[in-house]
């Protein structure tokens, strides 16, 4: 999540729309000088922001920070339409984890006529919208004052822009209580059923029937870890299991665990295990 500090709030510059085909990507940009807001109407974009990944299917939003790169990580696989919003603060801002998320700080100004109260707000980077066609109706709203290019337009671009930011906040928050436990407790259940076949976070979505980024973020709340971090620890533990009790060639083990590549393999087993799977089963075998 990012916070923000205010006043003053956040302003908005200009905002825009495009359709992908398939098989096309999205630009990959580096220190924009501005945040970028994505609102996906159908269709996905596929994205990463620095090792962050950003996966916006439809009805889903991503936000893009001013000061790092994003990249493309695949194309689209169906025709994709977006909506996209640059705005930027004068302001703090900083990153903040979930938890932080869920509490509004208001600083009260002393005096008898305080010349403003400071506040804080939240914005996730990724998440699904529960009343998309609310935030689509801003956005095609904005967009026809985009022509104008008067005073009173750009103003009500504005209102426009913090009501939408509102929603945003509002729509994607944890839910309160220990719900996002049972969510990453389904998650990782799922992961451990199919560690065998192969991973992407859309069919995770289809399958638990919630967004990528909720997932992962309730996920990270409750493990501390990403689906895919989750995933590859388990894999590994499944071929330690291997390696011990089997006398199975080592490739077939990176296999029968779900990985694709035998290089991958080896280099996630040396990250978690600190070895060499070779390594690790000749001292099991002589211990």
């Amino acid at each position: 999540m990012l916070k923000f500090i205010s006043p003053p709030l956040p302003h908005f510059i200009t905002c825009g729309e495009d359709t992908y085909s398939a098989g096309r990507r999205h630009v990959d940009r580096s220190g924009i000088g501005v945040f970028d807001l994505l609102f996906v109407t159908r269709g996905c974009l596929y994205l990463a922001e620095e090792s962050l990944p950003v996966v916006i299917p439809a009805g889903g939003f991503g936000l893009l920070r001013p000061d790092r790169a994003h990249r493309a990580t695949e194309p689209c696989e169906e025709e994709t339409h977006f909506y996209w919003i640059h705005f930027q603060t004068f302001g703090g801002w900083s990153e903040a984890n979930a938890e932080e998320g869920r509490k509004a700080i208001l600083s009260l100004a002393e005096g008898e006529y305080p010349i403003a109260h400071p506040f804080s707000f939240y914005l996730p980077q990724t998440g699904n919208l529960l009343a998309p066609e609310s935030a689509y109706t801003h956005l095609r709203e904005m967009l026809a004052l985009q022509a104008e290019m008067s005073a009173f337009s750009y103003w009500r671009q504005q209102l426009l822009f913090q009501e939408l930011l509102l929603q945003v906040q509002e729509e994607s928050r944890l839910p309160a209580g220990g719900a996002y436990w049972a969510i990453a407790e389904e998650a990782a259940a799922w992961l451990r059923r199919s560690h065998r076949e192969t991973f992407t976070y859309k069919r995770m979505a289809e399958e638990l029937h919630f967004h990528a980024n909720y997932i992962s973020l309730c996920m990270k709340r409750t493990y501390g870890c990403t689906p895919l971090d989750y995933l590859t620890r388990y894999r590994i533990e499944q071929a330690k299991r291997l390696l011990i009790d089997t006398n199975e060639a080592i490739g077939s083990i990176a296999e029968q665990v779900g990985f694709g590549s035998f290089p991958h393999f080896v280099r996630c087993f040396g990250r978690l295990a600190g070895t060499t799977p070779k390594a690790f089963r000749m001292r099991f075998r002589q211990s």
